[in-house]
This record gives C-alpha cells, sequence and structure tokens, in this order.
C-alpha cells in the first residue's frame, strides 16, 4: 500500500511540475504572472469529470460544504493543489526508518 501511495505522490509531483511549467511559460510569454486554477486545468483536460464530480458533490455533500471549499479549491492555481496532494500522499506513505541497527558499531 506505501507503494501505491508514494506511486501516486510521484505523479502528483510530475502533474504539479507540469502545471507549473505550463504557467511560467504562459507568464513569459504575457509578460505578467499567470497562474491557472485548477477548475480552468480539469476542464481543458475532462471536462466531463468535471461536471460529474460538481453534480456529485452538490448531491451528496451538504451545500454550504460544497460552496465554501470545493468552489475555493476550484480557484486556487494548479500547481500548488497538485504539490500539496502529493506532500499528503507522500506524507501517509512515508516509512520512517528503524531505530534498531542505526547506532551498532
Amino acid at each position: 500500500m506505501r507503494f501505491l501511495l508514494r506511486l501516486a505522490s510521484l505523479v502528483a509531483l510530475a502533474a504539479a511540475v507540469i502545471a507549473g511549467t505550463i504557467d511560467s511559460i504562459q507568464s513569459v510569454a504575457a509578460s505578467a504572472v499567470v497562474m491557472t486554477p485548477i477548475s480552468d486545468a480539469w476542464q481543458d483536460v475532462s471536462p466531463a469529470t468535471l461536471t460529474s464530480l460538481q453534480s456529485a458533490l452538490s448531491y451528496y455533500v451538504h451545500p454550504r460544504f460544497y460552496a465554501f471549499i470545493f468552489q475555493w479549491l476550484m480557484l486556487q492555481p494548479a500547481f500548488a493543489v497538485f504539490l500539496v496532494i502529493a506532500l499528503l500522499l507522500w506524507m501517509v506513505g512515508y516509512k520512517k526508518p528503524q531505530i534498531s541497527g542505526r547506532f551498532i558499531a
């Protein structure tokens, strides 16, 4: 299970790097800071899954939670969201080194 979590963390980190690279290219081209929101990036990649997720969340989750948290999350930069997801997945899948054997001579 840890392997799958670390693999998903790697995929999220790769997505964050790709999103950051695209934002930096657009920023250089526009001569201004451009940060693509996660909703726009998701809309470009797969609009059907975005609408299905929005409809499922609005139906199954309390409307205040949907309006506050989900809408706030969809306005955040894509690279930042993927970086946070990668960090959380890595932290869950992290294996602590064993203490015994570390100080053996």
